[in-house]
This record gives C-alpha cells, sequence and structure tokens, in this order.
C-alpha cells in the first residue's frame, strides 16, 4: 500500500509539472485593442526561454508577425485565435531568416496564409536552410489590412544582415523583433550573424524614423517598458559578450 500510495504522489506531481510547461509554452497577451503578442519557447542552457511574436486583428482577418519558435505551437496558435477572435489567420510577414522568426512557416502556408518576407530574408532562409515564405518584397513596404496597415522598415544590418522593424503609424507600435533587445537583456544574445559595427547606427536609424513610439517590442524577454532601444544602444556600447539573458 506504501507503494501505491508513493506512486500515485509522483503521478500527480509529474501531472503538476507537465501542466506547467504545457501552460507555459504558449502565452497570449494583449497589447492593446486588436494587438496581441504571443510568446513560446525553446530551452537554451537547459532553461526554456521565451520569444515575443505578435499577431493583429483586422477587418479583413488576422496578421501574424513572425512564427512560434517552437514549431509544435504553431496550431495551437491558430486554434487559440481562431476560438478567441472568431477570425483566421489570412498572412504573417516575418522579420529575419532564424527559426525562432520562420519554424512555423511551412505549417502556415499549407493552410493556406499567406507568407511574406524581404528577398535577403528569403534568400538568407535558402542558404542556412530554414523555412521560408511563399511571397517576398524587396523594399520597405506598406501593408493594408481592413482597418489596419503597417510598415515595414529595413534600418541596416544588425542582429542579422536582414532584420527588419514593423511599425504601426496609427498607434505607434514598432515592433523591433531581434534587431532590439529588452530593457532585460544584459547581453546581446545570438551574434553568430550579427553586425556588432552597424548595429549601433541601424538602432539610430530606427529611433529617427519612428520618434515616439508607445510600445517597443523586442524579440526576447519582456516589453512592457519601451525604452529597450536606448538599451539596445547602451548594450553595444558596452561590447558585452553574447549570452541568452
Amino acid at each position: 500500500m506504501k507503494y501505491v500510495f508513493i506512486s500515485i504522489i509522483g503521478f500527480f506531481f509529474w501531472v503538476g509539472v507537465y501542466g506547467q510547461q504545457q501552460k507555459s509554452s504558449l502565452i497570449i497577451s494583449c497589447l492593446t485593442n486588436d494587438f496581441y503578442l504571443y510568446t513560446t519557447y525553446k530551452t537554451i542552457d537547459g532553461k526554456p526561454f521565451p520569444s515575443n511574436s505578435m499577431y493583429v486583428i483586422t477587418d479583413s482577418g488576422v496578421i501574424m508577425i513572425d512564427t512560434p519558435w517552437d514549431v509544435d505551437q504553431t496550431n495551437p496558435l491558430l486554434d487559440s485565435i481562431e476560438n478567441k477572435h472568431h477570425k483566421k489567420v489570412v498572412m504573417c510577414i516575418v522579420t529575419h531568416s532564424h527559426a525562432d522568426r520562420t519554424a512555423g512557416l511551412d505549417i502556415l502556408k499549407q493552410k493556406g496564409i499567406k507568407t511574406f518576407s524581404t528577398q535577403k530574408t528569403l534568400e538568407l532562409s535558402k542558404k542556412q536552410s530554414e523555412k521560408q515564405a511563399a511571397y517576398y518584397f524587396i523594399s520597405d513596404t506598406t501593408f493594408d489590412f481592413g482597418n489596419h496597415s503597417f510598415q515595414t522598415y529595413y534600418p541596416g544590418e544588425g542582429h542579422t544582415k536582414d532584420n527588419i522593424i514593423i511599425w504601426f503609424s496609427k498607434e505607434k507600435i514598432l515592433y523591433g523583433g531581434c534587431l532590439v533587445k529588452s530593457t532585460e537583456a544584459n547581453g546581446l544574445g545570438n551574434v553568430a550573424d550579427a553586425n556588432l559595427a552597424q548595429w549601433p547606427i541601424s538602432i539610430k536609424h530606427v529611433m529617427e524614423h519612428f520618434p515616439k513610439p508607445i510600445f517597443v517590442i523586442p524579440g526576447h524577454n519582456g516589453w512592457s517598458i519601451n525604452q529597450s532601444l536606448k538599451h539596445t544602444l547602451k548594450l553595444l556600447y558596452q561590447k558585452g559578450k553574447a549570452s541568452y539573458n
């Protein structure tokens, strides 16, 4: 009987831990009105590390910016969006070629969702054997969907050669992706494809073009403080060693 009791305790402990892991694998947060952030995770150095992406509810359907890092969360995300908002995702744009932005592209394409990237991102995705968007654009572009529009902007090399940001002018939301480091970050993260000399110049270009954002969304970690652009410059000037936190 003692062994049965211990087994039961062990079972419920496992269920609790498993449930916590499942709960934390996809987190959706309302940013403001039609704008939602979703966070997925990948295990790095034995710990779950977050990746931020976004979706926007429009009159013409839902727009995704970047895909889940965990490809297994792509279908749950799509289901959650449809169940919550009673609309389907119709379009996704990715902000650079790394897997934390592109991993779910094939699933989206299979479901008939239009996927976009810059031509440079498409070329790098092919070269790096990452997932690829079905469509590409060459220069900075404005997309209009129903009651919302957004602008893509390439500020120059930084985290990668192809990193772009997304700007929603009416709402003053700047989606920086991995070009921008969270105020929680103590290092520059993955710099394998970075241009450390150009990166601060590119950040300054963003700050000059979009001087008063209300929200600034970094690629990883917290986003509640909108000082991430200045913090990224600080980290770059410190020339800190690459880290994931």
